[in-house]
């Protein structure tokens, strides 16, 4: 008689089911990536977070079984091969805005994906002359000895965005100190009553955000003083606007009103003072 699979450890069945009861009653969950994460780092965000949001670091698939559990069986798909969950009460973007700021730069190492394009700027550096010199050719960096260190002689871009930095390039940036790479957590996406938010769309250039913003409300605002739609925000514009249209019309046809008398009289008596020097001259 063949013997059946073996009862789960009991541990687990109760660490799934305290892990779905907080994932059903948490407003915002977070899937996250520990891929190349340290240790130390993610010791270093969870106090970070503390207070604003819980990160929780399972086995995959025990992280798996709680989402399912929870009713969150959407997320499952979210989850790479080191994947953590995040729980928290915070809006999305405010969360995802505190994680990236919390990010500090780390050396490049071999295989790692150049966020951005790596540009070694010239100038001075305290490497001595000797082997190095060549390390930093090899890659295209035009160097040369001043002053009894190497010098870079222009700006040299290494990498460019998207590209596997290669052990040469990671040796070089190394030599001169340059940390390309950050140390954060990795957010995948957040979930928030039903809707699911990419990196892609959490991710606002903040400064760009404004400016379209301002920009927008601008357009708005001159739509409706010119296309005659008053709103709570515009009336004040528009009624302005149409009372200096009003007194210039009514300048230039002369009608006699007590919003523009004085305005008339005054332009008389300019021009009859015009009239008569012209009459003594």
């Amino acid at each position: 008689m063949s013997k059946g699979r073996a009862e789960p450890r009991k541990e687990k069945v109760e660490l799934v089911a305290r892990l779905s009861k907080e994932i059903a009653s948490s407003p915002v969950i977070g899937i996250l990536s520990l891929h190349k994460m340290p240790a130390a780092a993610l010791q270093r965000i969870k106090g970070t977070l503390a207070g604003q949001a819980g990160i929780r670091v399972v086995k995959k698939n025990l992280l798996r079984l709680s989402l399912e559990k929870a009713g969150k069986a959407e997320l499952v798909e979210l989850l790479g091969s080191q994947p953590a969950i995040m729980l928290s009460t915070m809006n999305p973007f405010k969360l995802y805005r505190t994680i990236d700021r919390n990010k500090s730069p780390a050396a490049a190492k071999p295989g790692d994906i150049a966020p951005a394009d790596i540009v070694v700027p010239a100038g001075p550096t305290d490497i001595p002359p000797g082997p190095a010199i060549s390390t930093l050719t090899k890659i295209k960096i035009a160097a040369k000895v001043e002053g009894g260190k190497i010098a870079i002689i222009k700006d040299s871009r290494v990498a460019k965005a998207g590209e596997k930095i290669s052990a040469d390039v990671a040796a070089a940036l190394s030599m001169v100190k340059l940390q390309p790479m950050s140390v954060g957590l990795d957010v995948v996406s957040i979930w928030e009553g039903g809707t699911l938010y990419r990196k892609s769309v959490l991710a606002i250039d903040e400064v760009k955000f404004n400016t379209d913003l301002m920009r927008a409300i601008s357009g708005a605002i001159n739509l409706s003083v010119h296309a005659g739609w008053p709103t709570r925000q515009t009336i004040g514009i528009m009624l302005t606007k149409g009372f200096a249209e009003a007194k210039t019309l009514g300048l230039e046809a002369g009608i006699l009103d007590k919003g523009i008398i004085e305005a008339l009289l005054a332009r008389a008596k300019a021009q009859a003072e015009a009239l008569e020097k012209l009459q003594k001259s």
